[in-house]
């Protein structure tokens, strides 16, 4: 007689992880973390635009060159670029699929909002969409230069950043971004030390004032070029 062949396969822990909501929110906390080194980085870069174009555009050039001769040039950037997609992929993955979870747990619509509810919390969603789009027009923008204004110069990042910021639009689609921006790690911050189990009761107040000064830091930041464009600091 022929033996029953099993097809019900077990799920892989990697899978079973993913699948529960513990697991996306630690998805969510650990990129959003990696995220958050990125722009720590990326705006102590942002502001040798202050020490003038020579200093602004070796910076940019040894960001290609990090890692020679073990790594070939701009290896090392694209590693950078690679892990940040995934972060970037993985955190709105796991952010969107918490989302439909949670709106579809809820038996309706609350009558009153919490009021301990920060306004950073509830625009988490809209901040995060806001954040994308920018993402993807900041990319098109210094990176590519498929929307730059003023012709983009390949290897003068200086002057396409002046560029950028001598138009009335790219200052209030990058200020909107950043002041989103501010929010989002406001709110994330704390949260993912929640879900990575670094909080508590004593620690609260700490994190809670962690996150706050890095929200203003950061965005104060990344502000700061933009407003030195439009003021004549830097041109």
């Amino acid at each position: 007689m022929a033996l029953a062949t099993r097809t019900d396969r077990r799920p892989s822990f990697a899978r079973t992880v993913w699948d529960s909501t513990v697991g996306k929110k630690t998805v969510m906390a650990v990129s959003g973390l990696i995220m958050l080194l990125y722009l720590v980085v990326h705006m102590i870069g942002n502001l040798k635009i202050f020490f003038g174009a020579g200093e602004f555009n070796h910076y940019a050039h040894w960001l290609r060159t990090v890692g020679e001769p073990f790594m070939h040039y701009e290896w090392t950037l694209w590693l950078v670029r690679v892990v940040l997609v995934v972060a970037v992929v993985a955190h709105a993955t796991s952010a969107y699929q918490l989302s439909r979870r949670d709106i579809r747990a809820r038996p309706g619509k609350y009558v009153h909002r919490k009021a301990q509810a920060s306004y950073a919390t509830r625009t988490m969603r809209w901040g995060g969409i806001i954040l994308g789009l920018f993402i993807v027009w900041h990319i098109l923008d210094l990176t590519t230069g498929t929307v730059h204004a003023g012709g983009f110069q390949e290897g003068h990042p200086y002057q396409n950043v002046v560029d950028t910021f001598s138009t009335w639009y790219g200052n209030v689609v990058y200020i909107v971004a950043m002041l989103a921006l501010g929010l989002h790690i406001r709110h994330g911050f704390w949260s993912a030390a929640q879900t990575l189990g670094v909080g508590s009761r004593t620690r609260d107040r700490a994190l809670k004032t962690i996150a706050n000064v890095l929200a203003l830091l950061l965005t104060a930041g990344f502000v700061a070029v933009p407003v030195a464009v439009m003021t004549g600091v830097v041109s």
